[in-house]
């Protein structure tokens, strides 16, 4: 049974969060509140609840794994960032954007894009997600909630708590997500003097990005 933190939206409380990292730290999986949708998340290095949030979503080893990071100092021990993609990431981070970028090694393969050694990143602006990230001490691995089946994403913590209270290890309520995906970019052209490609828009406006 899941174990569910009510914190707040504005002024999380950090004694629920902590109990929710050491979740994390014992190898659970957990469902969160990003800018987005609700996400599951786990720790990076734990191949069996990476195993589980792709058993619960139904997806294979070619959907794209997201890193979760509490800002941009983090990027670079596990993407490979030149000096063009950082100024984009930095105009646009924090905020709903998802940025595909080449894995460094410290991204174990099996997080990592089989054929293309890709990996997808964002920094949220979430409060509750940003002290479970400083709680945590590290980025979190993170897929969108889809249920299998379903198209949509889900934003109610309620929901989430009826489907899947017996296949997770605990749920961050902190109210409603908006429906809106991120939108995502593939930066890994501007690493040969391309430009970044637009794989999906969603909730980040391009125009604040000069696209």
């Amino acid at each position: 049974m899941a174990q569910y933190f009510e914190v707040h939206p504005e002024n999380p409380q950090p004694r629920l969060l902590k109990q929710a990292a050491a979740l994390l730290a014992g190898g659970g999986v957990l469902a969160v509140p990003t800018d987005s949708s609700y996400a599951l998340v786990c720790r990076l290095d734990d191949k069996g609840a990476v195993d589980r949030i792709r058993r619960l979503r139904q997806i294979d080893d070619k959907h794209h794994l997201t890193l979760i990071c509490s800002d941009l100092s983090e990027l670079s021990s596990y993407a490979h960032v030149d000096n063009r993609q950082y100024r984009l990431l930095k105009l646009a981070t924090p905020g709903p954007y998802t940025f595909i970028l080449d894995a460094t090694k410290e991204v174990p393969r099996r997080v990592s894009h089989p054929q293309r050694k890709t990996i997808g990143l964002r920094v949220p602006t979430r409060k509750s997600l940003l002290m479970l990230l400083q709680l945590h001490g590290a980025p979190l691995l993170a897929t969108t909630l889809i249920a299998p089946g379903e198209e949509d994403a889900l934003n109610d913590p309620q929901d989430i708590r009826e489907q899947f209270e017996r296949q997770i290890d605990a749920i961050v309520d902190d109210g409603a997500c908006p429906r809106e995906s991120t939108t995502v970019l593939d930066l890994t052209p501007m690493a040969t003097g391309g430009d970044p490609v637009v794989l999906r828009q969603g909730s980040g406006p391009l125009t604040a990005l000069g696209l």
